[in-house]
């Protein structure tokens, strides 16, 4: 009888020293992981802000295949939540405050427990890489939730390796995004040609996408000071390719609607093409994929037995702006390639 005391004695003062010592733990806590992504600001934000891309890269969702996730018809943008059931209950996700490409703030609600904090924070670098920052946090934390917190080895313990892992996978997807990309040969097309601005150069073919990123927006901030009205995207024109001495020679050029007179001082010229059959050729995908699309083009005329027009144009036309897509593997160029009419 009197061990059975001593006993239920110990174990009360065992409860009663752990709620001591829950109770004394702090009331908040935060976890926080980074990590380098080498991919502009503007395509990772894309992918979290988008709930319906979460399950994806969500170490949860990949350490509990039987987790069931519920997507409302807005998954994107301020108001916008999801929400899961597994097998220790269910929790929503909701986004509160969004500033584009830098910033998400979100709220967690799971099962009874307090509602958790979420920021996003994606920090650019000069290379062109983006910091991002994945924080989690709560306050005026309940005795049940310091006491679950405890027994689970503490919320760095819980949280942080997902937090890990789910970056991990988040770099690895939007890395294989970016570098997507389709050549679609269309066919024979009939160019409209048309008035349009040129400069014509030369160059180290090494240095010819440097050489267009110089040439093009100064053309265009010429047009637009001018009130020039331009007839379309900007293009190239390619006069001469020659590997063996790592040499071009092209015009830059943007369509006009109209011809335009320049100023000897200008170093605009004007030119004109008139309607031409061509191979059209379609890149979606990043500018380094233009080399493969440029060479199946070139086979795909003679293999199809088609001739090259003598001295006829050979266009590289941008039609999406990359300022305005982020993501390379959005980026659309169209590739035009003279050929011979057929009654010629």
């Amino acid at each position: 009888m009197k061990a059975s005391k001593y006993i239920a004695f110990l174990l009360l003062i065992a409860i009663i020293g752990t709620s001591i010592y829950i109770s004394v733990q702090p009331n908040s806590f935060e976890v926080s992981r980074s990590r380098n992504i080498k991919a502009p600001a503007a395509v990772i934000y894309s992918n979290v802000i988008d709930y319906k891309n979460w399950k994806d890269w969500s170490s949860w969702v990949e350490a509990d295949p039987e987790m069931t996730i519920t997507l409302p018809e807005q998954t994107k943008g301020v108001g916008a939540f999801y929400t899961w059931e597994d097998k220790d209950g269910v929790g929503t996700m909701k986004t509160l405050e969004a500033v584009a490409n830098k910033y998400i703030k979100q709220q967690m609600q799971f099962e009874d427990f307090p509602p958790s904090e979420i920021i996003w924070d994606f920090k650019t670098n000069p290379n062109g890489s983006t910091d991002v920052t994945w924080t989690i946090s709560g306050k005026d934390l309940p005795f049940g939730f310091k006491a679950f917190s405890i027994f689970s080895g503490g919320m760095e313990k819980q949280i942080a390796p997902h937090y890990e892992r789910s970056l991990e996978k988040l770099d690895s997807i939007i890395v294989a995004e970016m570098k997507k990309y389709s050549i679609t040969v269309n066919g024979t097309t009939r160019h409209s040609g048309g008035y349009y601005l040129y400069q014509t150069t030369s160059c180290k073919i090494s240095e010819l996408e440097k050489r267009i990123h110089e040439i093009l927006p100064k053309m265009g901030n010429y047009a637009l000071n001018n009130n020039i009205t331009l007839a379309g995207t900007p293009f190239i024109n390619y006069i001469k390719w020659d590997e063996d001495n790592n040499a071009v020679i092209f015009s830059a050029c943007i369509p006009t609607t109209e011809q335009v007179i320049t100023a000897e001082g200008d170093h605009m010229l004007t030119g004109k093409f008139e309607s031409f059959r061509a191979i059209k050729t379609t890149l979606k995908g990043n500018y380094s994929h233009l080399k493969e699309a440029w060479e199946t083009t070139m086979e795909y005329i003679p293999k199809n037995g088609f001739e090259f027009a003598e001295n006829g144009p050979m266009l590289e036309t941008y039609v999406t702006d990359p300022i305005i897509t982020p993501n390379p593997a959005n980026l659309v160029t169209e590739i035009y390639i003279a050929i011979k009419d057929i009654e010629e």
